[in-house]
């Protein structure tokens, strides 16, 4: 399972790589699921995002992520119980089941996170 936070809270970032051409069909089936998620009990955010490239005279170089194509989905949830019912529920694994055949990776790569202080 994964490492909650000290108030209990599970967070993670999930990142996927839509393959060449099939970018708006991931964008669709992500924006659907979003909904969804979101009316999860115990979810207390899901923010999903496409990697952009750096604002124009930013100086910042792009990050290695397919600028168009990466997409980020920031999570939160109540506790351990919440993110299991989460992973549980059948729209998740409707997305997941689309999802595989038009991404780069075998799955989402997810990142846990634990607050700094």
């Amino acid at each position: 399972m994964s490492r909650p936070s000290d108030d209990g809270r599970v967070e993670l970032v999930a990142r996927f790589t839509a393959l060449p051409g099939r970018e708006e069909e991931v964008a669709h089936l992500l924006l659907a699921l979003t909904t969804k998620v979101r009316e999860e009990p115990g979810c207390l955010a899901f923010e999903p995002s496409r990697v952009a490239a750096p604002p124009a005279g930013s100086g910042v170089a792009p990050g290695p992520e397919a600028v168009g194509a990466g997409f980020v989905v920031v999570e939160a949830y109540r506790d351990e119980a919440a993110f299991a019912e989460h992973l549980a529920a059948p729209h998740g694994a409707a997305f997941n089941a689309a999802l595989g055949p038009l991404i780069v990776e075998d799955a989402s790569v997810l990142t846990f996170l634990a607050a700094l202080g």
